[in-house]
């Protein structure tokens, strides 16, 4: 049986080499949103939410081609999408930390950065179900298919995405009532 912790590795959640070698001394990135209004703070989150949608697209669609490919199975192309995906999921990752340490921080708006923080883990949560749920269905492990273990994943996924809509709805709310 595999299990979610295998797919727990999967999830970016530290900086990518660009902003490892940043000039020495410098701590954090200018964010063009620095000095902006909170409304814009949490119209980037959306944005960005946006992005992480379009990304598990992408990683869907990548998963089906692969799985298409058979017999011979194009992981290396399989491997790029992922790849691509896994980098802007990093950066997403990356400019939603910052936001909510910005809102934690000088804002002192510990409510809205705890929804920030809430979405993060949920995302964390969904990348590695997703990721588990795609390992399952590869030629490798389709013989040992767990068929209502797979149904309990997809089911997770589906109430991970719900909460990740009820957390948004929350904080674009919340936002609103902090200006």
């Amino acid at each position: 049986m595999i299990t979610e912790a295998a797919a727990e590795p999967m999830v970016p959640v530290v900086p990518a080499a660009e902003a490892a070698t940043e000039a020495p001394g410098r701590e954090e990135t200018a964010w063009p949103w620095k000095d902006s209004p909170i409304q814009t703070l949490v119209q980037r989150i959306h944005q960005l939410q946006a992005e992480r949608a379009q990304g598990f697209r992408r990683l869907e669609e990548g998963h089906r081609q692969y799985l298409r490919s058979s017999p011979d199975y194009d992981f290396a192309r399989y491997r790029s999408t992922v790849h691509e995906v896994t980098q802007a999921f990093a950066a997403a990752s990356r400019e939603v930390l910052a936001v909510e340490a910005e809102l934690a921080g000088p804002r002192r708006q510990p409510l809205l950065a705890s929804h920030v923080r809430s979405l993060q883990q949920l995302e964390q949560t969904r990348l590695g179900t997703v990721a588990l749920l795609q390992l399952m269905e590869t030629p490798e492990v389709v013989e040992q298919k767990d068929t209502a273990q797979m149904h309990q994943l997809k089911m997770k996924v589906i109430k991970t995405m719900e909460a990740i809509s009820e957390v948004l709805q929350d904080l674009r709310f919340d936002a609103e009532s902090a200006e």
